[in-house]
């Protein structure tokens, strides 16, 4: 894995974080300003998607499934961990369990990626609205 889940999550504040920042200045800028913002917010959130296209091929078919799949994916292993508890004291076995945890810390990690391609996706959808309101507003001008 290449990074850390901490260092993921704390790239994922700070995404959303330049996220908000970036709406609350495009409010404030000319229209020229906006589209250019605009144009950036575009191109981030394909790079986004692209990684998170790339991170899913790699991972191969436990990841390429659909969000929902994923979702079951871990209640299922959370509820063999719950069942398995009592057994799993006595006889853990190392490789097993690092096997597991790298499983669990690949599915984190895509999850990650993919709540950072959404906000970029989010951010670029209300730089689209803030675009066309301050159209909407140049024509009730004229």
């Amino acid at each position: 894995m290449a990074k850390r889940l901490s260092e993921q999550l704390s790239d994922l504040s700070a995404r959303a974080k330049a996220a908000e920042d970036a709406v609350a200045a495009a409010e404030k800028e000319a229209h020229d300003k906006v589209m250019a913002r605009r144009q950036q917010a575009h191109a981030a959130a394909t790079a986004a998607i692209e990684k998170v296209n790339q991170d899913m091929k790699s991972v191969g078919d436990s990841a390429a499934g659909t969000w929902n799949a994923l979702k079951t994916k871990v209640a299922a292993d959370i509820d063999a961990m719950k069942a398995g508890v009592a057994q799993r004291k006595h006889e853990v076995d190392v490789k097993l369990a690092d096997k597991q945890a790298e499983r669990l810390e690949e599915t984190a990690a895509f999850s990650i990626d993919y709540a950072v391609a959404s906000i970029e996706q989010a951010k670029l959808a209300v730089l689209d609205a803030i675009v066309s309101r301050v159209q909407a507003e140049a024509i009730r001008k004229s």
